[in-house]
């Protein structure tokens, strides 16, 4: 039971990202978008090492590695099909190319938290500090998704206040989704919920994170934010040798 307790504090503090609009009443616009990206840099490397240096080889433990893989393709297809499907669009600037539906934005968005709540969940039965890391990665990748969606929601005519509102509404199911998330894997074979999480992290990472980085054109700027990318990596790859020392 000490696990779910961790399970439900971790998907709890990620249900306040949902608060995270409020930052933008008191940022310049410029200063939030440079603040965003060196995020986005840093969530992008840390998603690519959670995804290869600490879920895919626990899942080889215990599968096979044609199996491990098959599921791993079958994660990344299913957060195509969601965003492709449902209009999920990870927003770092506020703008989308998809046409802002406020409403539509919040059930996806509901959607896309309570299966974080399950990644969650499978990454605390791997092990608390695991858990932990993986929750700070997914609320890493959440804030600039959350600001953007706040962005939106606004734009689309929504006051501030009611935004910031619903969105922390939404944000409050990823504790429905590491509750759910827990009581399956306590009942089935976690194992292949690993794989199926590595796939999200790399459509986030590759699908939402990367591109948005593309968009810098200053080469100086493109310099930084690719070594806070790297650092990302590095912190999961330091993270995964210290667990295993």
């Amino acid at each position: 039971m000490d696990t779910l307790y961790w399970v439900i504090a971790a998907t709890f503090v990620n249900g306040l990202v949902g608060l995270a609009g409020a930052v933008t009443l008191a940022l310049k616009p410029k200063r939030l978008e440079q603040l965003l990206l060196f995020l986005v840099a840093f969530s992008a490397g840390a998603l690519l090492g959670g995804a290869f240096f600490h879920l895919m080889p626990e899942s080889l433990e215990s599968m096979a590695a044609e199996s491990s893989f098959l599921v791993m393709l079958a994660g990344f297809s299913l957060f195509y099909v969601m965003e492709r499907y449902l209009y999920w669009h990870h927003c770092h600037e506020g703008k989308c190319d998809v046409h802002p539906v406020t409403y539509l934005i919040l059930f996806g968005d509901a959607f896309h938290n309570f299966i974080d709540g399950i990644v969650i969940a499978a990454s605390f039965l791997v092990s608390i500090p695991f858990g932990i890391v993986t929750a700070l990665v997914i609320i890493g990748h959440e804030i600039p998704q959350e600001l953007g969606n706040f962005g939106v929601m606004v734009h689309g005519g929504m006051k501030r206040t009611k935004a910031i509102l619903y969105s922390f509404l939404s944000q409050l199911t990823c504790v429905a989704g590491g509750i759910v998330g827990y009581f399956l894997a306590s009942s089935f074979d976690p194992a292949p919920l690993l794989p199926l999480a590595a796939g999200g992290f790399l459509y986030i990472a590759a699908s939402d994170l990367v591109p948005e980085l593309h968009k810098e054109s200053d080469r100086t700027r493109s310099a930084y934010y690719f070594i806070v990318f790297l650092a990302g990596l590095g912190f999961m790859l330091a993270i995964k040798r210290l667990a295993g020392a």
